[in-house]
């Protein structure tokens, strides 16, 4: 074991993950029904440390965003106890068979899925995803090593005690799990550099955080992307139903990365829609920023510019557009997009299945709202992160997005 008391982290995740690799899915199942008891049974010390998180978060001006994305409650907490038991009701992954073959000289070959070995993550203000995380590698078989800022480092402390507890409760290693917020930035530095300790480093963050692991790790990185969220409600849409997703995909939770930023009508739709669409937001609390078209309709909007559609807000604003077509809505989210969610509210069949076909996103929706792009909703219990890249995974990341595979060879004396 190393001396380095970073190194010396890294090492006792990665032993204790080679152990976790090969235990069954009944043993797994059983740490993380102990997570989510933890979790309940501690409810009042968890808020406690959380308190003093967002006390400090108002202190620095951190936002109404971040301390949203910060808070835990009872509520939250209870939500968080029941994803973990979601995981344990999801099939393992490990071992799963991927394909197979026996060739022409009677070699078996068989692609399985087996996990990564350790799990990296930084993360910011974002106490809910130690959970997410632990509970998902746990699961799938690695270790994860986990950095979850300074805003939330009461936070985080409190559960990854009580997740280490809680494993090693069950007879498993909870050195599974390791935090290294202690070591602050230099650690994250230190982290994106720690290839041969970890596997995989996952970012989940502003487009700062997120840019910076990508541009300067040596680990290999799955990127998860900022969230600059368009719908668009197209000449054929119905009013009622605009409404109603519109409204919920900007106020539901404005905070998280698949709210959406920006409002594109279509021309033969603004004049019927776009007075009421701009009340009902406006009435929510939202602060609408529109083009030339937009301020003739509705009054009292503030003029966008470039900067309005190249940017996530995670607050109660929106950017709001009148489109001439639906080819001028699909070149709009093509140059802003940030390639994680999109969505067009229309009756039109043609135009629904274009927008589906034409848009290059993880997640493109048709009359649904872009609230629905996450793990939970998608049956995966929880989700490290949604990825916004084209490699392995792409869009909420669940269990099996967190193995590779490889390759069983079965002979009988064959040589070559």
């Amino acid at each position: 074991m190393s001396n380095d008391p970073f190194l010396a982290k890294l090492e006792r995740a990665r032993a204790a993950a080679k152990t976790l690799a090969n235990v069954t899915t009944l043993r797994k199942n059983d740490a993380l029904e102990a997570i989510a008891s933890a979790i309940e049974s501690r409810v009042p010390e968890i808020i406690e440390a959380n308190a003093l998180d967002l006390e400090r978060g108002r202190e620095n001006g951190i936002g109404d965003g971040l301390l949203d994305r910060l808070r835990l409650d009872e509520d939250r907490l209870r939500g968080l106890a029941a994803a973990v038991r979601e995981v344990i009701s999801l099939p393992d992954p490990v071992g799963q068979i991927v394909r197979g073959s026996t060739l022409a000289n009677g070699i078996a070959i068989t692609q399985v899925r087996v996990p990564f070995g350790v799990v990296g993550a930084i993360y910011e203000a974002r106490p809910n995803v130690t959970v997410d995380i632990a509970a998902l590698a746990l699961k799938s078989g690695n270790g994860a090593v986990l950095r979850g800022g300074s805003a939330a480092e009461h936070s985080n402390r409190v559960l990854v005690g009580l997740i280490q507890e809680a494993i090693s409760s069950t007879g498993l290693e909870g050195d599974a799990v390791q935090t290294i917020d202690e070591f602050g930035r230099e650690g994250a530095s230190r982290l994106m550099r720690a290839r041969g300790y970890v596997d995989v480093l996952i970012p989940r963050g502003s487009a700062g955080l997120i840019s910076t692991v990508v541009n300067e790790s040596t680990v290999p990185v799955i990127e998860t992307g900022s969230g600059i969220v368009h719908v668009y409600v197209d000449a054929s849409a119905d009013e009622e139903m605009a409404v109603s997703i519109v409204k919920n995909a900007k106020t539901h939770r404005p905070s998280v990365c698949n709210a959406a930023e920006t409002l594109l009508v279509h021309r033969d739709a603004a004049e019927r829609l776009l007075p009421r669409l701009a009340r009902e937001l406006i009435g929510a609390g939202v602060e609408l920023s529109g083009d030339e078209a937009t301020r003739a309709s509705v009054a009292g909007v503030a003029a966008a510019d470039d900067e309005t559609w190249a940017t996530e807000h995670h607050a109660l604003e929106m950017g709001v557009r009148v489109v001439d077509s639906i080819d001028e809505a699909l070149a709009h989210i093509e140059r802003y997009s940030t390639r994680h969610t999109e969505a067009i509210v229309t009756e039109d069949y043609a135009n629904a299945e274009r927008f589906l076909a034409e848009v290059d996103s993880a997640v493109v929706m048709v009359n649904a709202s872009t609230r629905f792009t996450d793990g939970g909703e998608f049956g995966f219990g929880a989700e490290v992160g949604i990825s916004t890249q084209k490699l392995h995974a792409r869009g909420p990341m669940g269990l099996p997005e967190l193995t590779s595979t490889k390759w069983l060879v079965r002979g009988a004396g064959q040589i070559r």
